[in-house]
């Protein structure tokens, strides 16, 4: 019990670096230490399956799409446009919103009873394996071919046709 509360420490800090750094390249590195560290929570509470896709999507994908993104974007102070008045009203009313959601979800947090699984290998991989391969065969092996298939046309139509150069 006293890991998950380290992680969920760390989660929050980590999750405040993101807002409050001044580098936006350095933001989304600690973003991608955020998810980690709900990846670890997805670890510790038996749902590896959900690890893994948070690992693998979120981490290995978006979040490095983020990063190039932002790289190759131009982020001099001096060619950002001026915020209208508008902007600066609807951002205080969002965030005035935001902080009602928090402080009302803090106040059912104390009423809500702990959730406790009946079935505690319910987030394994192998039980998904099993339905995957045992009663969804035929579905997944269809959708292997049209990803196939899609893919070859991806490389067809990306490839230069040498008659026409």
């Amino acid at each position: 019990m006293n890991t998950f509360y380290f992680i969920a420490f760390l989660s929050i800090f980590f999750s405040i670096l993101v807002i409050s750094a001044k580098n936006p390249v350095h933001s989304i590195l600690y973003l991608i230490l955020t998810f980690f560290t709900f990846t670890i929570h997805y670890i510790l509470l038996n749902a590896q399956f959900l690890a893994i896709v948070n690992f693998i999507v979120y981490m290995g994908a978006i979040l490095v799409l983020f990063l190039y993104t932002l790289m190759l974007m131009n982020l001099n102070k001096e060619s950002e446009p001026v915020k209208a008045n508008f902007i600066k009203i609807a951002a205080v009313i969002g965030g005035g919103c935001f902080l009602v959601t928090v402080v009302a979800s803090i106040k059912a947090l104390g009423a809500s009873p702990a959730v406790i699984l009946k079935d505690p290998n319910l987030g394994l991989v192998k039980n998904l394996g099993k339905v995957l391969f045992n009663e969804y065969l035929l579905p997944f092996e269809v959708s292997s071919i049209l990803l196939l298939s899609a893919m070859v046309g991806a490389i067809l139509l990306a490839t230069k046709d040498p008659k026409t150069v």
